[in-house]
């Protein structure tokens, strides 16, 4: 049976998961609004841009966020606009108006027309470095500026939603990949550089992840929409629960791209963030919602692959490395 057709409003949607979102949202038969930063490059969501309806505004622009929001009035929202998740967004001021701020300015305006259902992108790194796969009632421990701030953000949101008694949860979400995934990071790179039989730099091969297909991610923020008996302010792990270090990856890269190449470990130093525990403990959001990963690493790692080698404009821009422009 087609799901009943909703008013959904999407922020982060020229981010790798929020154009994958607004993808599904679109092919399900949503109405779907974006509120899009002014002079944000939009090659993610380029060839959809006439079945959605944009909205240029920044999320600081607390007035202006108001009267577009009362004037979409949505039933669904998914706020995944964030800053500082990369490691050239270093502007302290920007990670906290955007990821505080901008959330308690959406979250206040939403709260002013109403709503069905609205989800909030969070980070595992909010949980910090820990040696288990941490549950959603343990104490935040920010490893970063970037995770103080969006750990702000989902307490924010808990408080409002059992304050006015409204759905509103946070998806803590994992190591997600898949395509439109930024072409400077770790697995758009192994793939693209795989598929010339290289490897690139890396770092400690103990380094791990618990990496997630962006599909199976979709599916998990459309399920937090429909599902009605989540606890108010509700925050769910969202991750496979399998803990992958970075030889797996590299074993698994090369026996599926046939490499030749050997593997230079350390021939990158680890970044500030990395560790060798980094796992998800997502029952209770399978527990409330049924929902499950679909994908494997190895089934993740294909799609995505033949993904970027099925469009020749897409190609040019993972081989070149680069972010393309508006």
């Amino acid at each position: 049976m087609p799901e009943h057709r909703r008013r959904v409003l999407v922020t982060g949607s020229t981010g790798f998961i929020g154009a994958n979102l607004t993808r599904r949202l679109v092919r399900d038969g949503h109405e779907v609004h974006l509120l899009v930063r002014p002079r944000e490059s939009r090659w993610r969501i380029k060839a959809i841009l006439d079945s959605v309806k944009l909205h240029e505004c920044t999320l600081q622009e607390e007035e202006l966020v108001e009267r577009l929001v009362t004037s979409i009035d949505p039933e669904w929202i998914f706020h995944l606009a964030a800053y500082g998740a990369y490691s050239s967004q270093r502007n302290i001021q920007n990670i906290v108006t955007t990821n505080y701020n901008g959330t308690v300015n959406l979250v206040e305006a939403c709260l002013k027309t109403g709503f069905e259902a609205f989800v909030n992108a969070g980070t595992s790194s909010e949980y910090g470095y820990v040696d288990h796969a941490p549950r959603e009632s343990e104490l935040p421990e920010p490893n970063s500026s970037y995770a103080a701030t969006k750990a702000g953000a989902t307490l924010y949101c808990r408080y409002a939603a059992q304050a006015h008694n409204r759905r509103l949860s946070t998806l803590r979400l994992y190591s997600v990949f898949g395509p439109w995934e930024d072409p400077t990071r770790l697995l758009p790179t192994l793939l693209v550089r795989g598929q010339r039989g290289e490897l690139p730099p890396l770092v400690s091969p103990t380094i791990a992840r618990d990496f997630i297909y962006v599909d199976d991610v979709i599916e998990a923020f459309m399920l937090t929409a429909r599902t009605q008996t989540a606890e108010r302010g509700s925050v769910f792990n969202v991750g496979t629960g399998v803990q992958t270090s970075l030889a797996q990856l590299v074993k698994v890269v090369r026996e599926q791209l046939s490499i030749p190449a050997e593997p230079e470990w350390e021939s990158m130093p680890d970044r500030e963030w990395d560790t060798d525990v980094w796992v998800s403990d997502s029952g209770c959001f399978r527990s409330t919602t049924g929902w499950a990963p679909s994908h494997t690493l190895e089934e993740g790692l294909r799609e995505f692959a033949d993904w970027i080698k099925s469009d020749r404009g897409i190609r040019d821009h993972y081989e070149s490395c680069r972010t393309p422009p508006l």
